[in-house]
């Protein structure tokens, strides 16, 4: 026990001594964080008009994948603006803010996509898109039809507002703006694999991640999360028949790839109904689309499939990829016929993986910035997210938030990537604070 070199202190002075000294410690730390989660609230709402003008600039200027050079511009300069170090060029236009705090502690990761997708506008809005580009080779309308205009006008305000905060932050702040989300033209690379490939999360070297999507079917004000797997893995699939021609009047001359091409089709359906163990997770085998022949009177010669896989933990994506190339190609074998299947054909992003300590130690930020009532456990999705692909190398968060306006009815408001795909701005300002929450309490429990 501690003793004063010239005083020999009763035990129990001493005593009361350390309970003192341990009380104003913990009482001049919880000060200084309600402190702090004040000077948040206060903070986002001196943003939040401008959170809204960016959002409402981004929506009626929509940028595809790896294309987004005017969003990255305005990100990039509010960013050099408030004194952060800056990449640009990141991942084709990718954009990368480090704000370092004022105190030592871990570097936290944030992180928005930018791209729009090619969908032409039916919401009558003052600011709704009238951009029209090319894609894949066709003339296509441009539209922030999933949100991202939102993600990016978040961030940008939650960069303000951190950087506001900056002396008191016990870490730093990597602020990652990625294109093409939603994927990329043929014959390129890009997305959140090429920002990690090109050492986003390195130099400094991030700890932790955190990320959101806007939801135009949950009711704002609200915030839905689910740890471990909560959005599937992605793999697109490209199966080519190939038989043997023949005259339509003489199908007993033809190896008839139509034919096998449809007993495919029906024999994957057993994929998920007799393999997957759908008490554990969903999964997904949908073929989108299939072409073959030129005319009705002629047997072609090959049929082409694609499709897309969708499972919730690796072990899933392995187990389906095997059924489908064994059901393609064995079925195919016993009609005669060949099967060639390419899995993934051009995409594959990983599952969408939650760490679980990580969101059960964050869990009662989020309750406490929206209230535990509005803080509600998602089932598992079949969508996607190449955010993905950051939560492989560091534990990450990603989170949904509410942009469906009071009192609608969630099956009937349109859905993302959809011509009247709608948000409720009055959503927006919660995704500051959850966000900047997120935060400052992360490097709190790292100290």
């Amino acid at each position: 026990m501690f003793q004063h070199p010239a005083v020999n202190f009763p035990k129990l002075t001493i005593m009361r001594f350390f309970i003192t000294a341990v009380s104003t410690f913990l009482t001049a730390s919880s000060f200084a964080q309600t402190d702090l989660r004040k000077a948040i609230s206060d903070a986002t709402a001196k943003v939040e008009s401008s959170v809204v003008a960016w959002r409402r600039d981004f929506h009626q200027h929509p940028e595809l994948g790896n294309r987004e050079t005017r969003t990255a511009a305005i990100v990039a300069k509010h960013l050099k603006d408030l004194g952060m170090e800056v990449k640009t060029g990141v991942a084709h236009t990718g954009v990368v803010g480090l704000l370092r705090g004022g105190k030592p502690g871990p570097v936290v990761a944030l992180r928005a996509d930018m791209d729009g997708l090619p969908v032409t506008e039916r919401v009558p809005l003052s600011f709704a898109s009238k951009v029209r580009t090319q894609y894949n080779g066709a003339e296509v309308g441009v539209m922030h039809a999933c949100g991202h205009d939102t993600h990016v006008a978040i961030l940008m305000g939650v960069a303000e507002v951190l950087t506001s905060l900056r002396k008191e932050l016990k870490g730093s702040v990597k602020f990652i703006f990625q294109p093409a989300e939603e994927g990329v033209p043929k014959g390129e690379e890009g997305g959140a694999e090429m920002m990690v490939k090109e050492g986003t999360l390195e130099n400094p070297q991030v700890d932790a991640i955190f990320g959101l999507h806007i939801n135009s079917q949950t009711e704002v004000g609200k915030i839905t999360y689910r740890p471990g797997g909560t959005m599937a893995s992605v793999n697109d699939m490209r199966i080519v028949v190939k038989g043997r021609q023949a005259h339509g009047a003489a199908p007993w001359s033809s190896i008839d790839p139509i034919v096998v091409s449809a007993q495919i089709v029906s024999n994957l359906q057993t994929v998920v109904s007799r393999t997957v163990d759908v008490t554990e997770n969903p999964a997904v085998v949908t073929v989108g689309s299939i072409h073959g022949g030129v005319r009705s009177n002629i047997i072609p010669e090959d049929v082409e499939m694609r499709g897309t896989i969708r499972t919730l933990s690796d072990s899933d994506e392995k187990l389906v990829i095997e059924r489908v190339r064994q059901i393609a190609t064995k079925t195919a074998e016993a009609a005669g016929a060949t099967a060639i299947v390419e899995i993934p054909y051009e995409s594959h992003y990983p599952v969408t993986y939650n760490d679980p300590v990580l969101t059960a130690k964050m869990l009662p930020t989020l309750q406490r910035v929206a209230g535990s009532e509005n803080v509600l456990l998602k089932p598992p999705q079949t969508g996607a997210e190449d955010f993905s692909f950051f939560q492989q190398k560091v534990p990450g968060l990603f989170i949904f938030l509410g942009g469906m306006s009071k009192g609608k009815d969630p099956n009937t408001v349109p859905s993302h990537h959809t011509p009247d795909f709608f948000i409720d701005e009055s959503g927006l300002p919660l995704g500051v604070v959850a966000l900047s929450n997120l935060v400052v309490d992360y490097m709190d429990m790292k100290k």
